[in-house]
């Protein structure tokens, strides 16, 4: 079985975007019975995904959510307006059926598994000493790697984790040297004096840890959660595999966002699904240049927001794959 570490010495290559194919599913849509671009960011969806999955009628016969879960020790700080139990609950009600993503990934016909990492053992309060050592992490990381089931050909990614967007937050700021006081948000619906404890913990995290690292691991060590390193492991699988990947919010992004620090182009085969209300969320899409697919003002996390969008992205391939060639139908085509 391949590790996180072999791909990271090099040991393993990835699966590289086909331009042949894209140009093959671009000339099926000027063929199709509509005018040319009168679906907008469909066909770009629908394009894209021949490129990755090398089909000019790209498919998702099996896709996959990952809702990774993480307690963070940040949380005792008082940064959220829920403690950290609530985490352990909250994954309960995703095996019962009764959280927002279960409703969405059976609406959107989403195969959903929900992976808790080391829920009794938080990691270490990032504003005091490092998240995680080295070998967490990378176990961590690994945890997501081996998480993407064989079948799947498209992965959608959430996470559960009381004080995730502490952490998140603080990794985007290092990643980007973003002003944390703009950057931060509310989560969970933190109040004023909330948000004033919330910057002052990452501000204080950033003297201790600094905002330059070198490697994925590294900056993850210093702030991430467990459920954020094993998102990075998950998208690094995908990308070895060709998988597109549709990222959930602000949490997602930002630990999507550490794997520039490999390699500037690496989630080329990552879609936004969706804003975050997070103000750090808007931030980090202009930084990695992809606009989200939809802005519902959601702020729940747990891959809701993709979930919805994957419903796009079956829209996408619905009208790229089914719609007839002017030949086809006997229309005529533009003068």
């Amino acid at each position: 079985m391949s590790s996180i570490e072999e791909f990271f010495k090099g040991h393993i290559p990835v699966s590289l975007f086909d331009e042949n194919y894209t140009e093959k599913a671009r000339l099926r849509q000027t063929e199709l019975t509509k005018p040319l671009g009168s679906l907008g960011k469909l066909e770009e969806i629908a394009i894209w995904m021949a490129g990755w999955q090398k089909k000019i009628k790209p498919t998702v016969g099996s896709a996959n959510c990952l809702i990774f879960a993480g307690n963070h020790g940040i949380a005792k700080k008082g940064v959220s307006a829920y403690p950290s139990e609530v985490t352990i609950q909250m994954v309960q009600n995703f095996k019962n059926g009764g959280a927002a993503i279960n409703q969405l990934c059976s609406l959107a016909g989403l195969e959903l598994s929900v992976i808790p990492l080391d829920l009794d053992k938080p990691t270490n309060d990032f504003s005091e000493k490092t998240s995680m050592e080295k070998s967490e992490t990378l176990a961590a990381m690994q945890c997501g790697y081996d998480s993407v089931p064989s079948s799947c050909d498209f992965l959608v990614l959430g996470e559960m984790g009381i004080a995730n967007t502490t952490s998140a937050t603080a990794i985007a700021c290092a990643l980007f040297d973003g002003p944390v006081e703009s950057w931060t948000g509310f989560g969970t619906g933190i109040d004023a004096e909330g948000l004033k404890r919330k910057i002052s913990v990452i501000k204080a995290a950033q003297m201790l840890h600094g905002k330059s690292f070198s490697s994925v691991e590294s900056i993850l060590s210093a702030y991430g959660g467990r459920e954020i390193a094993a998102i990075v492991g998950s998208i690094i699988a995908a990308r070895i595999r060709g998988i597109p990947v549709l990222l959930d919010g602000f949490i997602c992004t930002a630990a999507a966002a550490t794997l520039t620090l490999f390699d500037d182009h690496f989630l080329d085969h990552c879609l936004i699904s969706h804003l975050s209300t997070e103000p750090g969320h808007m931030q980090l899409a202009r930084k990695l240049q992809k606009e989200p697919i939809i802005d519902l003002h959601l702020r729940l996390g747990e891959g809701s927001g993709a979930a919805v969008s994957f419903l796009i992205i079956k829209a996408a391939l619905a009208t790229h794959n089914g719609m007839s060639t002017f030949a086809e139908a006997g229309v005529s085509g533009k003068g």
